[in-house]
């Protein structure tokens, strides 16, 4: 694979082990809002989810994000085929327009009825922590990678740039939905370019102007260059009810209703 990336597996459980295990830590020592729901619970459905979308994704596609890069710039296929740039500056572009395709999913998933129908089992999770931030649907992880299949073959996108954006959305969705008291004055300033755990806790309201807002999950700039920013939540922090009015109990912390939701629930 281009520029080395030959151990793509493992480089990712490596980040993925690390941020999560660093994002744990915070939680337990700097803990932003009080759960509502046994971490067990909670912690066992959605890292069983993740054990689903895994082997998904693995059983369905011979290759995944990264494969699909390789092959597809080898085809020539792509807009940037057709011009001679720099490869850092391909890498670079190419990663910040694949975190605004992620953008413009995450807003059609909450805007169009059968998309919001898988999507709304990350968004009834009751408590928000580093294991919301893998939480999704394995009809949505399919659903995605042959999205991103799409905008990849469009773009030709490098394989490096597809592998940088896919360990910066990985590690990114982990950091943001973390359940961490980020030091006020180093939320401001890491928000203005990246999404903070602050930011997007507000998505994460059962108010659905807040929920309607904040769907950046790297990049903050989306949020405000589209109109989709809302600094903090009405109810504050502390004070915000995470998750669907309609499911404000403890099966959103049942592996198998989150896994048959979308078969049976209808946009709150």
């Amino acid at each position: 694979m281009e520029n080395g990336i030959e151990h793509e597996g493992l480089i990712r459980l490596s980040v993925f082990a690390g941020v999560f295990a660093i994002m744990a830590a915070l939680e337990m020592s700097m803990p932003r809002k009080e759960r509502t729901e046994p971490v067990s619970r909670r912690w066992f459905t959605n890292i069983a989810i993740v054990v689903v979308d895994t082997l998904a994704l693995r059983l369905l596609f011979p290759i995944l994000a990264v494969g699909m890069a390789g092959y597809a710039t080898a085809q020539g296929w792509g807009l940037f085929a057709l011009v001679d740039l720099p490869f850092w500056f391909e890498v670079l572009i190419c990663a910040v327009l694949l975190d605004l395709a992620i953008y413009g999913q995450h807003v059609a998933s909450h805007k169009i009825p059968i998309l919001w129908r898988v999507h709304q089992m990350h968004h009834a999770d009751r408590d928000i922590d580093v294991t919301t931030g893998a939480r999704f649907h394995p009809v949505e992880i399919i659903l995605s990678m042959l999205y991103k299949f799409v905008v990849i073959i469009l773009l030709g996108a490098p394989a490096l740039a597809v592998f940088i954006f896919e360990v910066l959305l990985n590690g990114s969705a982990m950091f943001n939905h973390a359940n961490w008291r980020m030091p006020l004055w180093l939320d401001k300033i890491v928000r203005t370019v990246f999404v903070t755990p602050d930011m997007h806790r507000v998505h994460h309201s059962v108010h659905h102007r807040e929920t309607d807002s904040n769907y950046g999950f790297n990049l903050s700039i989306w949020d405000r260059m589209f109109g989709t920013y809302i600094d903090q939540p009405r109810d504050g922090h502390e004070g915000m009810t995470i998750g669907l009015t309609p499911f404000q109990d403890s099966k959103p912390s049942n592996i198998l209703w989150c896994l048959t939701l979308p078969f049976k629930g209808k946009k709150p």
